[in-house]
């Protein structure tokens, strides 16, 4: 069996197969297990995910292997973020954050086009910036 090195894993988080629900998967290709969490939301689907994580590994472990531990990060498509996250921001917003206007940002959302690796970091930069922006934000 090939020996496992990494740390942690990711967890993609997509738009599952139903038109309102998540999946999540392992993106690695060499980690051994496969491991799949679905819900109606990205909570109910991460929460699906870890305990298909719990149940692979007492699966293993009965079977008297080696289980390979690791942590995991959740990581989303733009699509998924867009979707995930429209409770809290408009279209509009996210054109002001991100500088990509809104009739494209709805492109993604409904899938109709794909964003290129250029834009998904353009929106990963800025939604980070403006998350940092946030953060610092102090009252009196």
């Amino acid at each position: 069996m090939k020996k496992y090195n990494k740390k942690t894993i990711t967890g993609m988080i997509e738009r599952g197969i139903t038109e309102s629900g998540y999946s999540i998967y392992v993106k690695e290709d060499d980690y051994p297990y496969g491991i799949l969490g679905t819900g109606e939301t990205v909570e109910e689907a991460k929460q699906d995910f870890l305990a298909g994580y719990q149940e692979m590994k007492e699966c293993v472990l009965d079977m008297g292997k080696e289980f390979i531990e690791v942590g995991i990060v959740f990581r989303y498509d733009i699509p998924s973020f867009l979707e995930a996250y429209a409770y809290a921001f408009t279209l509009a917003g996210l054109e002001r954050i991100t500088g990509i206007n809104q009739k494209q940002l709805g492109h993604y959302i409904s899938g109709y086009r794909k964003p290129s690796e250029k834009t998904v970091r353009k929106i990963d930069e800025r939604i980070h910036a403006f998350a940092e922006e946030l953060s610092s934000v102090r009252f009196i």
